[in-house]
């Protein structure tokens, strides 16, 4: 039973890794420049959900309609290792301070829950 709850944490990050790396490696290293921002959000949305607010798990956040600088501060946070997840971690270790900016823009843009989003 530990070992499924151990391979449940691993796959989003060997996800994210495979996705980011294949993006950067197909950019030179950019990984912004290969794909639009939507298309980068799908490792997003295998926790949060396509739209942003229909996470598989009540206790992952809701990312729609927050806001641009939350967001951002969370993921580089994540990324320095500030702030504690480890599937997190991965997944923001991998991501450039433009892939952040753009995520982050990409979220704030979608409508919230609580009517936030544009």
């Amino acid at each position: 039973m530990k070992i499924s709850l151990v391979l449940s944490a691993i796959a989003p990050v060997a996800l994210a890794f495979s996705f980011f790396s294949a993006s950067a490696l197909a950019a030179g290293g950019e990984s912004a420049a290969v794909a639009p921002v939507a298309e980068r959000a799908q490792v997003c949305a295998g926790c949060h959900g396509v739209d942003g607010k229909t996470p598989i798990d009540p206790s992952y956040p809701l990312l729609a309609g927050q806001h641009a600088d939350y967001l951002e501060v969370s993921l580089r946070a994540y990324r320095s290792g500030s702030r504690k997840n480890a599937i997190m971690a991965g997944i923001a270790a991998s991501l450039s301070n433009r892939d952040i900016r753009d995520l982050s823009a990409y979220y704030e843009a979608l409508p919230g829950p609580l009517g936030y989003g544009r």
